[in-house]
């Protein structure tokens, strides 16, 4: 195991190392002393396991394809945006746009998340296993978002194809989000993706569903008076 410490250096000497270390063969790396500085472990491309021992800043984890990341205390805004593929394990909470963008993988969050958790996700799974801040899910195109606890206002906004989960209350819906009954499909999922990465969490059959209502899909003039309605 390579360690690397932080202290008295630089973001970018700090990722330098990081990136030494993989390139030496390293695959299972200790950052010590993070201090909740800003991007680090950024476009990590390789299988390796990174770990943070203790608090990080903003953008930690972007642009990451493949690495497995844990960061051992909470995370600020912007955690794992635009992820490919890979994992991503916070012990505490995330702060705003959380799994922002990600293409796949899966994003865990031991705590709560901040405002717009998984906005315009296009893949992957987010699981929270506390509460989340509003308008989680905004344009979500594809993927899968679990909150266990509660979720905030304008929950999933002009989804797309991201089918989200809630185990608590749902303060409001946003525009063109409706509920429905998870399917044993659903509910099996849950219960496998939850006992592998929450393990104490609620039963799949104990959440809501969350999809697109499909009325902002396609836009015809025709039907402006359904947007309205919808918007």
């Amino acid at each position: 195991m390579a360690k690397i410490s932080c202290g008295g250096r630089a973001t970018r000497e700090i990722n330098a190392e990081i990136r030494r270390a993989i390139a030496a063969g390293e695959r299972d790396i200790v950052v010590e002393d993070p201090g909740a500085r800003h991007n680090l472990g950024v476009a990590v491309l390789e299988p390796v396991r990174l770990r943070f021992a203790g608090s990080v800043g903003y953008y930690c984890a972007g642009l990451i394809d493949g690495p497995r990341i844990e960061i051992d205390e909470s995370a600020g805004w912007g955690l794992a945006e635009s992820m490919m593929n890979g994992e991503v394990i916070v012990r505490g909470s995330a702060g705003n746009g959380a799994a922002a963008a990600i293409r796949g993988g899966t994003v865990v969050i031991h705590g709560d998340a901040a405002a717009r958790l998984g906005v315009s996700m296009k893949g992957g799974t987010v699981l929270v296993a506390g509460n989340c801040g509003y308008m989680a899910g905004f344009m979500g195109q594809k993927g899968r978002m679990v909150v266990c606890g509660d979720a905030g206002d304008a929950f999933a906004d002009s989804l797309y194809e991201t089918t989200c989960f809630v185990g608590g209350q749902i303060q409001g819906l946003g525009t063109d989000a409706v509920v429905e009954e998870p399917s044993q499909e659903d509910a099996a999922w849950l219960d496998a993706t939850l006992a592998q990465y929450l393990p104490g969490a609620r039963r799949g059959q104990d959440f809501k569903k969350v999809v697109a209502g499909k009325k902002l899909w396609n836009f015809d003039k025709r039907e402006w008076k359904v947007w309205q309605e919808a918007l």
